[in-house]
């Protein structure tokens, strides 16, 4: 496991900068609410942001005249904040089960998981906030004071709807007093260091899921009342999307969290499936077999289907093709330079020098998802080896070309899979070039990399057997010269300006080695922060093209200022510390750590909040379920 220094060094933020501590491995503190009138803060900005939307909202109702135009307005304006608070919130909580993603985000910022919780509060307390109080506008701007109240059901209907709206609030506070705060926000997405006991207790003694039903009487109690077909749309949209959140956020997370251990009835349902006549119950129970039948021959039937539909494509694809093949007419433009005959490509050559990649960065071309036949080393017939060069070193190209080449040949770097023709170039190099000769073209970086040019070479170090003395050239790419990603690369020698491609190299591939923490020396305190450092200070290097005004020699020495400056350096530590420790920051933390050392602190302290974050939701799937509140230092809280 990765661990900081802060509990070692006299810093007690373990961090030059002192930065804030990372990781937090409690649940958040409950000091300073959010629900509630007496947790209201005009400090703090969820509080006051919410309110002036209130505010504003209130007024947009009361000033608006009650035209048709300004009611469809407010029903749409309703309508997508109840989308926004179901599909969107349920969307990010949906990621954040699955991947993190939120708490990845603030930690690409270098914030701390804290901090994430803090704006995932807020922002969940402003869009409730907004949802339910678009829907009241809403039914303000469509409701209608009655005239007589004794007439028809007027008085009843109100009524009625009143007790529903009364309902929907006691359900709320209901909800609220068995859960707690931490519940209330959905904290089991957030922290997963501890494993929740789960108890029932309060609203959820009786029902499962109270927002199922009752959660959401209130609004169908506006039904009643404005007896508006706008606002019963809104109450169906309402429930509709709610049904859906419950069946597809809360209940994954909830199953991933505790297992097929849940709860599979309410308090309620067993209650009334007891007080059943014999008959019924046995007929209860044959429609739920029937129905689990009917799910699962679906399912298989399903499955059975998906070969067939794809086996009918592919007889679709190859009709096509041989339809296609009956009509063979084709047009081919190629772009053939006026001068190249007598050329002879054999003349021709490629060589490529560069700094091997490491050995980690080899031994992982073999992940263990592979046959077991594909697992172990190949077996090699010839000495080639694969080249594997480091990412962001830079290579060094060595060309030779008979005596009469053109002087405005020159080198390019491609992705192998970007070019279908071996006999010319059909995608730009995009600055990816060098010439082969200076002064020859008008480009300014053009000469960039030249080392050597028109080196005359005797024909008898030639080893195709040919006596013809030869010209030889070498060039360096670095920095903007070079692809900064992974990958499989390749240099094409082209001809007199043009892209007819004369010689090709070898193909070599970019590798960033995966760190390994469990294959590398700890210090005296346990720790793997000098290995982090020392991995990550020739990864900077090259990212900064070795550049002695902004390259750090040493883990202490601080970035050069054109780092700040320009963000292409940062971008590229930032890839390559996301491949080596999968760890992804923003270019602004890079820039502002400033040298090796704080970056690599930076690195120690996000891989242990994800692996707190991770470890701790494996320990959540063997903890003890009883339902769907959790017992948390000595504490009952529920979860949602």
């Amino acid at each position: 496991r990765l661990e900081t220094e802060s509990e070692h060094e006299e810093n007690p933020a373990g961090h030059v900068s002192d930065a804030p501590p990372l990781v937090n491995s409690k649940q958040p503190s409950e000091v300073h609410n959010l629900i509630g009138l007496h947790n209201i803060d005009l400090h703090r900005v969820t509080d006051a942001s919410a309110i002036l939307l209130q505010i504003f909202m209130f007024a947009l109702t009361v000033l608006t005249p009650n035209t048709a135009f300004h009611k469809t307005l407010f029903v749409f304006n309703a309508a997508i904040w109840r989308i926004w608070y179901s599909v969107g919130i349920g969307y990010i909580l949906n990621r954040q089960s699955t991947k993190k993603k939120w708490t990845r985000h603030f930690l690409k910022y270098g914030e701390s998981t804290e901090e994430a919780w803090r704006q995932w509060k807020g922002s969940y307390h402003i869009s409730m906030t907004l949802c339910y109080g678009s829907f009241i506008a809403a039914t303000w701007k469509m409701y209608s004071f009655p005239g007589d109240w004794g007439y028809g059901l007027v008085l009843l209907k109100h009524v009625l709807g009143a007790s529903l709206v009364a309902l929907q609030l006691w359900t709320v506070i209901s909800i609220y007093e068995s859960l707690g705060e931490f519940g209330w926000f959905f904290g089991d997405f957030f922290f997963f260091d501890q494993a929740p006991k789960l108890t029932y207790s309060g609203i959820y003694r009786f029902l499962n899921n109270p927002e199922r039903v009752i959660g959401l009487a209130g609004v169908w109690g506006a039904v009643l009342i404005t007896g508006s077909s706008a606002i019963f749309f809104l109450a169906i949209l309402s429930h509709i999307l709610t049904l859906a959140f419950i069946q597809f956020v809360e209940r994954p997370h909830m199953q991933k969290l505790y297992g097929r251990s849940l709860r599979r009835d309410s308090g309620l349902v067993k209650s009334l499936k007891r007080s059943l006549p014999p008959p019924l119950r046995q007929w209860q129970g044959s429609m739920d077999k029937m129905l689990q039948e009917t799910a699962d021959f679906v399912e298989d039937f399903i499955d059975a289907a998906r070969p067939k539909f794809a086996a009918g494509m592919n007889t679709i694809v190859k009709d096509s093709t041989a339809l296609f093949k009956g009509y063979p007419t084709r047009i081919s433009i190629t772009r053939v330079a006026p001068d190249l005959a007598g050329y002879d490509p054999k003349d021709y050559s490629l060589e490529i020098e560069g700094t091997p990649s490491s050995a980690l960065a080899r031994s992982q071309r073999t992940s263990g998802k592979e046959g077991e036949t594909a697992r172990s080393p190949p077996e090699r017939r010839s000495e080639f080896k694969t080249l594997s060069f480091e990412y962001g070193a830079p290579v060094k190209v060595k060309w030779t070309a008979p005596l009469n080449h053109s002087k405005k040949d020159w080198v390019g770097l491609y992705m192998v899979a970007d070019n279908a023709s071996r006999e010319a170039t059909r995608v730009a190099s995009q600055g990816r070039w060098v010439a082969t000769n200076k002064e020859q073209f008008a480009s300014a970086t053009s000469d960039s990399g030249i080392l050597i040019s028109d080196t005359r070479v005797s024909g008898t170090t030639r080893r195709d057997g040919e006596s013809e003395d030869f010209l030889s050239g070498e060039m360096e790419f670095a920095g903007d010269k070079l692809w900064w990603t992974t990958g499989v690369f390749e240099f094409r020698y082209h001809h007199n300006g043009k892209h007819n491609v004369m010689a090709i190299s070898l193909p070599f591939e970019i590798r960033i080695g995966r760190f390994d923490e469990d294959d590398v020396e700890v210090d005296a305190n346990g720790l793997i922060r000098g290995a982090v450092e020392d991995a990550l200070l020739p990864v900077v290097r090259n990212c900064f093209d070795r550049d002695p005004d902004i390259a750090p020699n040493t883990v202490d020495e601080a970035f050069g200022g054109l780092v700040e400056r320009n963000g292409k350096f940062a971008k590229r530590v930032v890839f390559a510390v996301h491949q080596m420790f999968g760890i992804e920051f923003a270019t602004e933390v890079v820039q502002a750590d400033g040298n090796v050392k704080n970056l690599a602190w930076r690195i120690c302290n996000a891989k242990k909040v994800l692996h707190v974050l991770f470890e701790g939701e494996d320990d959540a799937d063997d903890s003890e379920v009883l339902g769907v509140c959790c017992s948390v230092d000595g504490k009952e809280e529920c979860l949602m």
